[in-house]
């Protein structure tokens, strides 16, 4: 026998599911079940390819049994089963990516922190919260009989293991409980609960029951005999194959959870069953609340692919694109070959057709959300409004769809909500009015305060707030929507009705102002700004930063600067507003020295209002002070 430690997460998350899960303890049989059930998917899956690993044993059941006098519960499956190795990697650590995030992101709230964990899936660890000790007897299919291990804990922070003789395959998990669940050692109890959380289960869910055998020599007042009787709880039937008509919602949404080992409800769901040219059924899901590792590069996502109600995969990430990785349901078809791998899955066209109708039903499903549950969307762009955004690059044919689905804030509210999508952006543009202005920032402040929006706001056209990190990657794909231009207001020339006498008035202003820019360029230098030049998109600040129409915006630079990316930097161009009291005082400077430091001062000035950084802020102050004291 060996002894050996729990991972230090291990021991956080045990800590975390006993004392968080205080008021759903009955979930602990949900789980171990969804496990059982798991194994013997495994099980089927590699038996096409071994027929040996079914031992002569091809029924596939999960059993389960309590006993009174013991106090225990006992959880069965005659599945994969474990070998020494996989029981340390299942049980002894966390494998699954982005761990400690998770763990950081708990707020020590019994009630948030109990929907995190149910997001996270607490599998096995669930036992704990009914025992207070946990023995598991396994063997691997395969394996010689020998190599049966057992495994027990206290979940205080160590187990032990032995190799057994274990003559069946598949795991047994018996739980020891604790005193004060005693309501748990009751068969009407447990049927319940398996009714409640597994009554889809595809496995037959076996438990013994007392059955009176008749007699036709019993006496009078003799009590009639009894023996015992196995008996199947579960309908076990694939809940996706039956009609819609004949499932409920709580058949629905219990399937999500198990699906899911999600504790809360889904948001929506789309069930369709396809006949003709192809043959299959799919049960797609919208979660309520994203997971934690929602935007891990590593974390495993995609749908459960059945083929002829064959399980073969849970994580089949080619039936839908990246940006709808929250989506979660089942797709079983009856075209594919029941050897299917991931390598076939990437090439196969059948896949491609599922795929493109099931990424159409979400689409249309979220639809259907945003006009009819206007406040059930707003939730759900919350969750997931940052992983739809990736769409325009990812999904070419479905852009204009998806664009549909946005929502931004934007001038129009100047609140943080975001809540405005395209289309009403589109009806209440100017007569005039050709392109979709946007200004992107890291904060809804930035982008309310943006200088840039001054002339914009004076002439009443809405500008959208972009101040998401993913919100350049967006812009840099959605060029367009219903034949509108997306145009930065921090970008290029603003050209937004200009009349002719308006225009030769700019032009005289720039003669007049020609020999200050000239001036203000040498004072700055080569390094600081490509041009300076006369704005019109001004009302109130005196200068502005903008960049060149098809450069990089100076916001990616910023975020590319802080993802340790290389790139090509480009200057700034600085444009000044020549009604403003600080270009006129530069205009009347006679004092070179204080030209220069004006000069300085009103571009990093400018630097500042639109989320730069300055390279020397002692200097900034240093020449503020000095303009200030004179």
């Amino acid at each position: 026998m060996e002894t050996m430690s729990f991972q230090a997460e291990v021991k956080q998350l045990l800590h975390l599911v006993t004392h968080s899960l205080y008021s759903n303890k009955e979930i602990f049989l949900r789980e171990l079940i969804s496990n059982a059930s798991d194994a013997a998917d495994k099980l089927r899956f590699e038996s096409i390819a071994d027929p040996a690993l079914l031992e002569n044993d091809p029924d596939l059941k999960v059993w389960v049994s309590f006993d009174k006098t013991a106090r225990t519960i006992t959880i069965r499956d005659n599945g994969i089963g474990m070998s020494h190795d996989e029981l340390i990697a299942n049980i002894g650590t966390i494998a699954k990516s982005g761990t400690r995030e998770f763990l950081n992101n708990l707020t020590k709230d019994q009630a948030k922190d109990r929907q995190m964990i149910g997001q996270f899936g607490v599998g096995f660890y669930s036992a704990f919260v009914v025992a207070d000790k946990v023995t598991v007897l396994t063997r691997r299919a395969g394996l010689a009989q020998d190599q049966g291990v057992r495994w027990e804990s206290d979940g205080q922070g160590t187990f032990t293991m032995e190799y057994i003789s274990r003559p069946q395959r598949g795991t047994e998990i018996i739980l020891h409980l604790k005193k004060e669940e005693d309501e748990f050692l009751d068969g009407y109890r447990l049927r319940n609960i398996i009714k409640k959380y597994s009554d889809h289960i595809l496995l037959p869910i076996m438990m013994n029951r007392e059955v009176e055998i008749a007699s036709d020599d019993a006496k009078e007042g003799e009590k009639p005999e009894k023996r015992i009787e196995e008996e199947v709880v579960n309908q076990a039937k694939a809940l996706w194959t039956m009609p819609k008509s004949q499932i409920t919602d709580e058949q629905y949404k219990d399937l999500y959870k198990h699906i899911s080992h999600d504790f809360e409800e889904p948001l929506s769901w789309a069930h369709n069953k396809v006949e003709g040219r192809l043959d299959y059924t799919s049960l797609l899901y919208v979660p309520k609340r994203a997971p934690f590792d929602l935007f891990n590069r590593d974390s495993r996502h995609g749908l459960k692919l059945y083929v002829q109600r064959v399980f073969i995969m849970d994580d089949a990430e080619h039936l839908l694109p990246n940006y709808m990785r929250f989506v979660r349901g089942i797709v079983d078809s009856n075209d594919l070959p029941l050897n299917v791998s991931r390598e076939i899955l990437q090439s196969d066209k059948v896949i491609d057709q599922i795929k493109t109708a099931c990424t159409k039903r979400i689409l249309d499903l979220l639809e259907n959300i945003a006009s009819n549950e206007p406040e059930k969307y707003k939730d759900f762009w919350t969750q997931f409004g940052n992983v739809l955004k990736e769409a325009p690059a990812e999904d070419y044919e479905n852009r204009e769809k998806v664009a549909k689905l946005f929502r931004f804030a934007s001038t129009h509210t100047d609140t943080a909500d975001q809540s405005v999508s395209l289309t009403d952006y589109v009806s209440r543009m100017k007569p005039d009015q050709d392109k979709i202005y946007y200004v992107t920032a890291e904060t809804f402040n930035a982008c309310k305060n943006s200088p840039h929006l001054e002339i914009f706001r004076k002439k009443g056209i809405e500008v959208l707030f972009l101040m998401d990190r993913v919100d350049e990657w967006l812009v840099a794909h959605l060029t367009e929507f219903d034949g509108k231009k997306l145009q930065s207001v921090s970008k290029g020339d603003v050209d937004i009705g200009t009349t002719e006498e308006e225009k030769e008035e700019e032009k005289q202003v720039e003669k007049d102002f020609d020999s200050v820019l000239k001036q203000m360029k040498d004072a700055l230098g080569e390094n600081k700004v490509k041009e300076i030049r006369i704005t019109h998109r001004l009302t109130d600040s005196p200068a502005c930063l903008v960049s060149d129409e098809n450069e990089m915006s100076a916001h990616l630079q910023r975020m590319l600067k802080a993802a340790g990316q290389n790139f090509m930097d480009s200057k700034p161009i600085l444009e000044v507003n020549p009604k403003h009291p600080f270009i006129v005082r530069l205009k009347n400077e006679q004092d070179d020295e204080n030209f220069s430091r004006w000069s300085h001062v009103i571009f990093d000035s400018a630097l500042l209002a639109e989320g730069g950084q300055l390279e020397d802020p002692g200097t900034y102050v240093k020449r503020l002070n000095q303009l200030l004291s004179r």
